[in-house]
């Protein structure tokens, strides 16, 4: 008897429920937006806004994570991105939830009356440097156009007196992120240190920042465990969106 295997798209990223396609994107689906779709605190939120979607990623796990009542903003610059973004919206179980906005998040901002109770984003870090392929990664991977320092003034003027702004970044850069924010009146309520496995040093660092004080908690994970198997946290948390878990 012959078997068939299932023959996944190659231009994206096949989820359980859902698929991105991502090859008219400057970034692609990578860990770090998984990361950031799977972790940030979803409990209590009802609107949702997701900065620089990209391919529509965090909007759509977030869309997964959430109940029928939950809708989504999701805005993006580059305008191939987020046509992409609108046809992934579109193909998926949640287009009703979901809506995507072409346009500049500082321009965006300054329209808005509405408010937040959760906002995300998987930001640019790198400074300026060496030159990308394409003015469209530039701009995804590099702070030149928006800086950390707008990102948050923006996340602050949307943002609800109980939400929370929630990022991933390179681990080095945690510190000086959380302390631009702390400047702006943010207080930093969760912090998730992520290692490759218990023999390194954390690359990635998820942070959750609020208008209000509180405790901040913090915790490390390890996506490998000690015989090279992905580890109970990180099953634990991307489970519901890898089809090999």
């Amino acid at each position: 008897m012959s078997q068939h295997k299932t023959v996944l798209p190659k231009n994206g990223f096949t989820f359980k429920q859902f698929f991105v396609a991502h090859d008219r994107c400057a970034m692609k689906v990578g860990t770090d937006g998984i990361l950031l779709g799977a972790w940030a605190p979803v409990a209590g939120a009802d609107s949702i806004l997701d900065i620089g979607t990209g391919s529509g990623l965090l909007a759509l796990m977030l869309a997964q994570r959430t109940g029928p009542e939950v809708t989504i903003d999701a805005v993006e610059l580059d305008p191939d991105a987020a046509s992409q973004a609108t046809e992934n919206v579109v193909a998926s179980p949640w287009r009703d939830r979901i809506q995507v906005y072409q346009d500049d998040i500082r321009t965006w901002t300054c329209q808005q009356t509405r408010r937040y109770s959760l906002i995300v984003s998987n930001p640019p870090y790198y400074p300026q440097g060496v030159a990308c392929a394409s003015e469209a990664r530039e701009r995804a991977r590099y702070t030149g156009e928006l800086d950390h320092q707008t990102l948050l003034a923006c996340a602050a003027q949307l943002i609800t007196e109980e939400g929370f702004f929630c990022v991933v970044l390179p681990e080095s850069l945690g510190e000086r992120f959380t302390a631009i924010a702390k400047e702006q009146g943010w207080h930093c309520r969760f912090r998730t240190d992520v290692a490759e496995n218990e023999m390194r040093l954390p690359h990635r660092v998820l942070l959750g920042f609020s208008p209000k004080a509180g405790e901040c908690f913090s915790e490390r994970i390890v996506i490998r465990d000690a015989h090279h198997n992905y580890s109970e946290a990180w099953c634990g948390l991307t489970q519901d969106f890898y089809l090999f878990m």
